[in-house]
């Protein structure tokens, strides 16, 4: 058997520019609350994706964070 992953996806709108700046989400599950996500990617100019697991109950999910404008790194 194979077994099957499947991540809920939860949509976010970050308060500043820098999406660090957010506040961190907690688990749906048990809310245990998370500090560092997964991974990233960028979905998009204004749109950032965040992988999350749960380190205490396992559960995964994905963040996706909408910038008013685009940040660029110096």
């Amino acid at each position: 058997m194979s077994a099957v992953a499947v991540a809920e996806v939860l949509s976010t709108v970050a308060h500043h520019s820098d999406p660090r700046c957010s506040a961190l989400p907690t688990c749906p599950v048990c809310a245990d609350s998370m500090v560092a996500a997964e991974a990233s990617a960028y979905v998009s100019d204004h749109v950032i994706s965040y992988l999350w697991t749960c380190d205490n109950c396992g559960y995964g999910f994905v963040t996706k964070h909408a910038l008013k404008q685009r940040f660029h790194c110096n």
